[in-house]
């Protein structure tokens, strides 16, 4: 029986548990009245700085902000070609574009719906610059094979991490590293239903180069190296003092976070192993998954059907992303006709997310199992 409300991420029950220590930042910062710049900025980059292992750490105004201001920071010329994924969200072509770059749309893995290295490579022309693999719904792309390809054919790697930070990537020598910091930069959203979500808007950007985390805040700050000395051309994008304070309080518990999202996907899992019409999310071998989403893959075409049975029960769904990039007007090329990309596509056509967050009780996932076993039938 259904107890209260489901939602797709419960933020309020997630607040109510961190509430004194949320409410204590938030009042330090009103307070103090450095709403800009002010002293809880910087101890949050440095406390991500050294969860993600001691790259540095640029905070931004939202993740799509920390995508352009990467690819301005790279040197990037009108017509220079960068490589992403057709099945992704719009920002991450969306900025390539704003820059008068040309998006290069590739096909994605069956399994882990993340970008298709092979693809990559077969996309690359002389004009191409950089790949931006998207680490989507919680697990890391391929990263040893990109970075093989990028290396062999000098090209940047701008790891577009919103959906995934503090994700593991493991490599075939045994070492491993955080999810953002294997490339040239890493970018990400704190948009408040990411695993590190604020109260508004805010993004980051990190490196281990040194000469470009310099570029890139100076290029995030107006250009300017010192106050009115601008030596980039740059722009306004500033994570505030509020921001700053909730994120700083959350990533203390981004572990505890991802444990608890994993323990919701360990239920759903286990609850539809036996659901031959059903595919449940395939766990790559080189990447622990933090799921951002919980995503399904449905095999007999009935998504709506299902969508609707579950919401007439109360319980919401989505879709990312019911139309991939190169079907979308804005990105349409004629390099892409339709069935150009018939995984994208089909996933497209087929993909489910059911809800996930870190507040979930027991009853609740029960319900929604049931629900959607009963839904599927």
């Amino acid at each position: 029986m259904q107890v209260k409300e489901i939602k797709m991420v419960d933020l309020k029950t997630q607040y109510e548990r961190l509430k004194i220590e949320i409410d204590a930042g938030i009042a330090d910062v009103i307070n103090n009245t450095q709403f800009i710049k002010g002293p809880q900025v910087k101890k949050f980059e440095e406390n991500l700085s050294a969860y993600l292992g001691g790259s540095q750490v640029i905070s931004c105004a939202n993740g799509t902000d920390s995508l352009q201001i990467a690819m301005m920071a790279l040197g990037y010329q009108p017509g220079d070609e960068v490589i992403t994924a057709s099945f992704t969200y719009v920002a991450t072509a969306e900025v390539i574009a704003l820059l008068k770059l040309k998006p290069v749309l590739v096909e994605v893995n069956p399994d882990t719906f993340t970008i298709d290295p092979a693809a990559i490579e077969a996309a690359i022309t002389p004009k191409t610059k950089a790949i931006v693999p998207v680490h989507l719904f919680g697990q890391c792309a391929d990263m040893e094979a990109i970075m093989k390809i990028a290396a062999k054919h000098n090209l940047h790697v701008i790891e577009d991490n919103a959906q995934a930070i503090g994700a593991d990537y493991f490599f075939s020598d045994g070492t491993k590293a955080k999810s953002g910091t294997i490339g040239t930069v890493g970018s990400t959203s704190f948009f408040p239903s990411k695993n590190l979500g604020c109260y508004g808007d805010g993004g980051a950007l990190n490196t281990s180069d040194n000469v470009l985390a310099k570029k890139i805040r100076m290029i995030a700050n107006h250009g300017q190296s010192i106050q009115y000395v601008h030596d980039e051309i740059g722009v306004n994008s500033r994570l505030d003092s509020i921001q700053a304070s909730v994120l700083d309080v959350k990533l203390k518990y981004l572990d505890d976070f991802a444990a608890r999202r994993i323990s919701v996907a360990d239920n759903y899992d286990n609850a539809f192993k036996d659901l031959k019409n059903v595919q449940t999310p395939v766990r790559a071998k080189n990447s622990t998954h933090v799921f951002h989403q919980y995503t399904l893959l449905l095999k007999d075409g009935n998504r709506d059907e299902v969508r609707k049975k579950l919401a007439d029960k109360g319980i919401p769904s989505m879709i990312y992303y019911p139309i991939p990039l190169h079907q979308q007007k804005a990105y349409r090329d004629e390099r892409y006709k339709d069935g150009a990309f018939p995984i994208t596509e089909e996933l497209c056509k087929s993909v489910l997310s059911l809800p996930i967050h870190t507040e979930f009780e027991e009853e609740e996932l029960k319900f929604i199992t049931d629900t959607f076993k009963e839904a599927i039938q």
